[in-house]
């Protein structure tokens, strides 16, 4: 199994969902996350992070609000967004960077 480190050094752009359970906007995101997922399937991974299961990731990337989205390639953040994003733009996003 790979880390969470080795995963975002990749070179397909991999976006990280950091989300909690007890987390409202998050609930509502997480359709939209598995559309884009579908959308943009063989161009990019999506991946999703508890912030209350895994600690470490958020600290390290100062996660501050959930739901946060970090597109990450190469081991750079590419991008970053705190909050709820429409399906259309996180797509357009993502193949911007892929």
């Amino acid at each position: 199994m790979e880390t969470f480190n080795q995963l975002i050094q990749s070179e397909t752009p991999v976006l990280v969902d950091f989300y909690a359970d007890w987390c409202g906007p998050c609930k509502a995101m997480s359709p939209v996350i598995k559309e884009v997922a579908e959308a943009v399937r063989g161009k990019a991974r999506i991946v999703k992070v508890n912030i209350d299961k895994n600690t470490a990731a958020p600290v390290q990337f100062q996660v501050q609000a959930v739901p946060t989205l970090i597109l990450f390639k190469r081991g750079q953040v590419l991008w970053r967004h705190p909050g709820m994003i429409d399906k259309t733009s996180l797509i357009s996003i993502i193949e911007r960077h892929s």
